[in-house]
């Protein structure tokens, strides 16, 4: 079930730990917002791997990277 919260704040960073696992990082309200913070995560750990999906209400698939 999605939290108001989360409803409210649609655009998550998501860091790939492997194939089947991930981490919601950061959620945020406006596209452009996550955005600029993944930048500066991918300036910040290079090694990482790091996802800007729109969750919609009820999604939990990942998109194919």
């Amino acid at each position: 079930m999605v939290t108001y919260s989360e409803q409210l704040h649609p655009w998550c960073i998501i860091r790939v730990l492997s194939e089947n696992q991930h981490q919601i990082v950061a959620r945020f309200r406006r596209q452009n917002e996550a955005a600029a913070y993944l930048q500066v995560l991918h300036n910040s750990a290079k090694t990482a791997n790091f996802l800007l999906v729109f969750e919609a209400q009820g999604l939990q698939k990942l998109p194919d990277a």
